[in-house]
C-alpha cells in the first residue's frame, strides 16, 4: 500500500488494513512490520478491541482445526515423513499430474511423444539453461525438494537409457554469456534435439515483473542456432 501511495506510513496502513477486514500480514524478514503498529492504532482509537478480536478469531480457529495446539501424538500429520510423501503411490500420482498438465502447442509429423524403446538407437542432444539445472526448475513460492527427487530433462532421459549429449549454452537463465560453438558441436551430432528455455525466479518473480515476454539474454539466439 505504501508502494502504491495509497497510505503514507505503516501505522496508516495497519489502520486501513484492519478496518478493511485484513487479518494476516505476510512480512517475512521485517523486524518492524505493518501489524506491529496495531497497538498504537488501538490506543489512538482508530480500531476497536472488538474489531481486533473479530479479526483474530478466524485465524486461531483455523490453527486449532489444523491441530497446531494439540499434542503431536494427536496430530496424524506429525508422523508423516519421506517414506509416505515419496511413496510409490504418491510419486505415481505426481507423474500422472505432470503428464496430464503438459500443453502441446504443435506436434509436426507426430514427433512426440518420444518412445522409450526407440531412445537407445537415437542420439539426443539436451541443451539450454534449463536442461540440467535443478535450481531453476521451480517457480516462486515453490517448496524446496530434496535434490535426489529432482529430475531434470537430462537426468530423466538418461534414466530411460537414452544416449544423451548435453550443453547448457549459458549457465543461467539470464544467458548473458553464450557458448555458440559448444552448442553447435553438440547439436550437430544429434538425431533429436531438446531445447530447454525459460525464465525462472532469477528473471521473473514477485516484485520482479518484466515489460515484455521475450526470452532473456541470448536464449532466442540459442534456440535459433539449435534449429539451424
Amino acid at each position: 500500500m505504501l508502494g502504491h501511495h495509497y497510505t503514507h506510513s505503516f501505522l496508516e496502513t495497519a489502520i486501513a488494513s484492519v478496518n478493511a477486514g485484513c487479518n494476516l500480514e505476510l512480512s517475512y524478514g521485517m523486524r518492524n512490520n505493518v501489524f506491529m503498529h496495531i497497538p498504537q492504532a488501538l490506543a489512538m482509537g482508530n480500531i476497536t478491541l472488538q474489531m481486533l478480536r473479530d479479526r483474530v478469531r478466524p485465524l486461531f480457529y483455523t490453527r486449532m482445526r489444523l491441530g497446531e495446539f494439540d499434542p503431536p501424538a494427536m496430530n496424524p500429520y506429525s508422523s508423516l515423513d519421506l517414506s509416505v510423501v515419496q511413496s510409490p503411490e504418491h510419486r505415481n500420482l505426481s507423474l500422472e499430474a505432470a503428464v496430464k498438465s503438459f500443453v502441446l502447442l504443435k506436434n509436426v509429423r507426430g514427433t512426440l511423444p518420444l518412445r522409450a524403446q526407440d531412445l537407445s538407437s537415437q542420439h539426443l542432444a539436451v541443451v539450454g539453461p534449463f536442461a540440467d539445472n535443478t535450481r531453476v526448475l521451480f517457480g516462486d513460492y515453490a517448496p524446496v525438494p530434496e535434490p535426489q527427487y529432482i529430475y531434470t530433462p537430462r537426468r530423466g532421459l538418461e534414466m530411460l537409457g537414452a544416449n544423451v549429449s548435453f550443453t547448457a549454452g549459458c549457465s543461467e537463465p539470464r544467458c548473458r554469456q553464450y557458448s555458440r560453438a559448444e552448442l553447435v558441436r553438440v547439436v550437430g551430432a544429434a538425431d533429436v534435439v531438446l531445447v530447454c528455455l525459460g525464465t525462472g525466479v532469477d528473471v521473473e518473480t514477485e516484485a520482479k515483473d518484466r515489460s515484455d515476454l521475450s526470452l532473456p539474454g541470448h536464449q532466442l539466439q540459442l534456440l535459433q542456432d539449435a534449429v539451424q
